[in-house]
């Protein structure tokens, strides 16, 4: 006879476990930073910058969302609720674009990492999205010295996201077909600033640990 099912996960679970088990590698996290859950979780240490999006199901749409996110840090990872789910996902992937994502799996409160993430390099360059990466650290530099104040949203990134794409989302734009140095594509404006704007009186607060 069956036992009682198993409580469902929520993806916030997921997310504290990744958070905790980042912090223990010596990073700073940051979750749901932005205010608008376009972030799952960012990870800093030093210059380094992470990316991790979490699903307790539907191991496709978190590696799209990972994907289409890649162009902000160095790394990208993707959270499962589940082992088989993670190595499944790690095995269709190999030897694929979506190769460099991380792929961990979340069992009780630990995390299992079936596939360490790996720097975005492309065959024109090691360093894919440089003016990204670097407007993107610039926002978590002014809300480490408290000029982002809590609550307030990150206005702009999606929107920077598709003007530096030519109007594609990432998960369409071929790490191959980076826009050249000093492009107007290269150069998205409005995705490094915080607006003010009517997200300033949400609820809620960024946390970071």
């Amino acid at each position: 006879m069956r036992g009682p099912p198993k409580p469902r996960r929520h993806e916030s679970e997921l997310v504290e476990r990744v958070a905790a088990f980042l912090v223990a590698r010596g990073y700073r996290v940051y979750v749901d930073p932005d205010r608008g859950s376009y972030f799952d979780l960012v990870a800093r240490r030093g210059e380094e910058v992470g990316l991790v999006e979490a699903k307790v199901s539907d191991a496709r749409t978190v590696l799209r969302q990972a994907l289409v996110r890649r162009a902000w840090a160095d790394w990208c990872a993707v959270a499962v609720g589940g082992e088989r789910s993670a190595r499944r996902l790690a095995e269709r992937t190999r030897g694929g674009r979506a190769e460099p994502v991380g792929v961990w799996a979340v069992r009780g409160d630990d995390v299992l990492e079936v596939r360490a993430p790996t720097p975005w390099a492309s065959s024109t360059d090691p360093t894919p999205y440089r003016e990204l990466k670097e407007r993107f650290r610039a926002i978590l530099d002014a809300v480490d010295r408290g000029e982002i104040p809590a609550g307030v949203g990150w206005g702009g990134v999606p929107g920077a996201v598709r003007r530096a794409s030519g109007g594609r989302s990432f998960s369409e734009w071929r790490l191959d077909e980076l826009p050249p140095e000093g492009s107007s594509e290269a150069q998205p404006d409005g995705g490094g600033s915080a607006e003010t704007t009517s997200s300033a009186t949400r609820s809620g607060r960024n946390r970071s640990v």
